[in-house]
């Protein structure tokens, strides 16, 4: 077997193509999920990899699932993909405290209460790739979204304060931030919207999953053991940053 990997959020869109991605590699994959027990199922069907429920916005469901991934993958996890998020959008001036607190608990606060009761199990074995999916929202703003924006900012701040603190152990600790996917939920979009987006794309395309599904692989493997603290944009050359 392959070194131990899990993915929150590892069932659908991004995540799914993370999970495929990671095991087509020779990772030992488990993926996590938080609602949709039939979409998750016919994931783990399809494919083989082992999924397991819980919510990443809380600590002791985090700690608890971790020790079921690790009983069942028969050691301490390894590579750890921060993928999980969810959005509930809206103007700031109308945006609720609970639209705020959904978001900031499930896209920020997920990436302590995974990484927290992994990290010393790394920091003992001397190797571990930690990887956080952000968003191009996260780097540039969007309107409409402050509260996914900042979480997803957050996250990349989470990146580069990890990554100089275990760069010593042998943990890396890397950051994707992708820009518009061909995911289901960019399919529900609005067609007139949709090609408005693709527009602002220099490729004039959408991403692939399986694409950013392969940078992660890339973070994830020892050809990339001298990157961490890095943001790996994959946007199509919508936003570029200094």
């Amino acid at each position: 077997m392959g070194r131990r990997a899990l993915v929150t959020g590892g069932t659908r869109g991004i995540g799914a193509a993370i999970s495929v991605k990671l095991k087509e590699a020779g990772y030992d994959v488990a993926a996590n999920y938080a609602g949709n027990d039939a979409a998750a199922q016919a994931f783990s069907n399809d494919t083989g990899i082992p999924v397991f429920k819980w919510d990443v916005g809380d600590y002791d469901a985090c700690a608890a699932g971790l020790a079921e991934v690790a009983e069942a993958q028969g050691g301490s996890l390894e590579v750890l993909i921060n993928n999980a998020g969810i959005t509930r959008d809206g103007m700031f001036h109308k945006m609720t405290p609970e639209q705020w607190n959904d978001v900031i608990r499930v896209d920020l606060t997920s990436l302590f209460n995974m990484t927290r009761p992994v990290i010393d199990g790394m920091r003992e074995a001397g190797f571990g790739r930690v990887v956080n999916i952000s968003s191009i929202n996260g780097q540039k703003g969007q309107m409409g979204q402050v509260n996914y924006s900042a979480a997803k900012a957050g996250v990349i701040g989470f990146t580069k304060a990890l990554a100089q603190e275990t760069a010593r152990k042998g943990i890396t600790v890397n950051c994707v931030a992708p820009g518009y996917i061909d995911t289901d939920m960019v399919a529900a979009v609005p067609e007139n919207v949709l090609q408005s987006i693709i527009g602002g794309i220099p490729v004039n395309r959408l991403g692939k999953a399986e694409e950013i599904g392969a940078a992660v692989v890339y973070l994830c493997s020892d050809d990339a053991g001298f990157v961490t603290g890095a943001t790996l944009a994959a946007n199509g050359g919508q936003y570029v940053s200094g």
